[in-house]
């Protein structure tokens, strides 16, 4: 059955070291708090990227609901994992409305490129896993994985951190010690504890030391502001439909969002390799299902006005702390959001959370995405003193954290997480082709360094131990 998990540990907190598979809950309770941090880890992302796009925060924040749901039932239930908005097409959008500012042309530009994206997806579940370990084999994966992290740290260090320094520091200390102080199952939600927090420590600083003076992101300008401000949420309703609005197709707009197929390809891939690496389960031949969830999940957003979506490492990264696989939680997470999309009022109560908090999580999260990409190596044994792997895994990596922007034309560019991604598989591709027979046999006697085998690697003493009844 769909809707039915395995109670685990009599639904209490997992003794030290203990994992709670895919198939498997803690007790309703519990899981209503882990699907609330899952909420809160892809709100931020979720809700910036539209405004950055000219799109409804509130619609991008119940359809990433929606495809998540139904992402889950794509997958069977096989793949933990949160769709929230995908920054990979911000770039394409910004060039689309300098050419015609039009929310129905980008929505319509970006609909069709899921339709792609899913059809991607479609043919790899129907050739089989063989084509992504042909494509993506374990030294480019994990470089993807690593990128993504490891990508998106400018938005800790450009956007969160300068809003108030110290708070992000205190957060995520904060995240350091509740993470192995606090007991049994409080640690394994630190992060939204974390969160917690560090709002209220903002909103005391508020109120004794008084506003601070810092960048403030919606004008990108330093100036005095309160840390915490309940101005948007007292004029929210409490209820209220979303801006919904339909699609309107134009070539030049369509051409201009389609490269961002193959950078998701490549961070689902990722994404879905990361989860396996933590669940240590075999989850290859889904990756084509996933693919083609992402895409159907990216056509439905964005054929009622919403965003374009994509599975989040900010939710992979609480799974690496929590050690809590179980897709309950991240159902209950999409009927959260769906009801953030029709309450205004609390969708600005989480919106106000202030930037020094999610600076401080972000961090966290963030670093720990780009170290699973490292762990794919290591447990592949991926041979880094081979040139292939090497230098355009090297480059697409600082491609991806600079993030440097490369320009195309006078209305295209790709940069950051995007350019880096295609730098590595193309890069790793090229080399592969063109390098002389012996670096290819080394490269192929490599464990990892050429298509994976089909047997999972062996755990090691500090994983995740494979249960018994999986």
């Amino acid at each position: 059955m769909v809707f039915k998990w395995t109670v685990v540990h009599g639904g209490k907190t997992p003794p030290p070291g203990e994992v709670v598979a895919p198939d498997e809950r803690l007790s309703w309770g519990r899981m209503v708090g882990l699907g609330g941090q899952h909420v809160i880890a892809m709100f931020g992302a979720t809700f910036v990227f539209p405004l950055v796009m000219g799109l409804d925060p509130n619609l991008a924040i119940m359809m990433s609901g929606v495809a998540t749901i139904l992402f889950l039932l794509i997958t069977q239930n096989r793949i933990p994992s949160y769709l929230g908005t995908s920054a990979s097409f911000v770039g394409a959008v910004v060039a689309i409305r300098a050419a015609q500012d039009s929310d129905g042309v980008v929505t319509g530009a970006i609909l069709i490129a899921g339709f792609v994206l899913a059809l991607a997806g479609l043919l790899i579940w129907v050739l089989g896993i063989k084509v992504i370990h042909a494509v993506f084999p374990p030294a480019v994966t994990g470089a993807v994985v690593m990128l993504i992290g490891f990508g998106l740290a400018f938005v800790v260090a450009d956007v969160f951190w300068p809003q108030d320094q110290w708070v992000a520091l205190i957060t995520m200390l904060a995240v350091f010690v509740f993470t192995v102080r606090l007991p049994g199952f409080l640690s394994r939600i630190a992060i939204l504890l974390a969160l917690v927090f560090g709002y209220v420590l903002s909103w005391v600083l508020d109120k004794t030391a008084g506003p601070i003076t810092s960048l403030v992101p919606s004008t990108g300008e330093v100036a005095s502001h309160d840390r915490v401000s309940f101005q948007s949420v007292l004029d929210a309703p409490w209820f209220g439909l979303p801006q919904f609005h339909g699609p309107d197709f134009q070539i030049a707009a369509i051409v201009l969002v389609l490269p961002a197929v193959i950078a998701l390809i490549a961070e689902n891939t990722g994404h879905v390799k990361a989860v396996a690496e933590m669940t240590k389960r075999d989850l290859d031949p889904d990756i084509g299902r996933a693919i083609f969830a992402d895409g159907i999940g990216t056509a439905v957003a964005t054929s009622v006005g919403g965003s374009p979506t994509t599975t989040y490492a900010e939710n992979i990264g609480v799974m690496a702390a929590t050690r809590i696989y179980s897709t309950a939680a991240y159902y209950i997470a999409g009927l959260i959001a769906i009801l953030f999309g029709l309450c205004p009022k609390f969708g600005a109560l989480i919106a106000a959370t202030p930037g020094g908090v999610l600076g401080g999580i972000t961090v966290v999260l963030y670093g720990m995405i780009g170290l699973l990409g490292a762990k794919i190596w290591i447990e592949n044994r991926v041979n880094m003193g081979n040139p292939i792997n090497l230098i355009p895994l090297g480059a697409g990596i600082i491609l991806a954290v600079g993030p440097v922007r490369h320009v195309i034309t006078d209305d295209f560019s790709l940069e950051g997480i995007a350019l880096g991604t295609i730098v590595v598989l193309g890069g790793y591709h090229l080399l592969r082709a063109l390098a002389p027979a012996y670096m290819k046999a080394d490269l192929e006697l490599t464990p990892g360094g050429g298509p994976p085998a089909t047997d999972q690697p062996a755990a090691r003493a500090d994983d995740q131990p494979r249960r018994t009844d999986e």
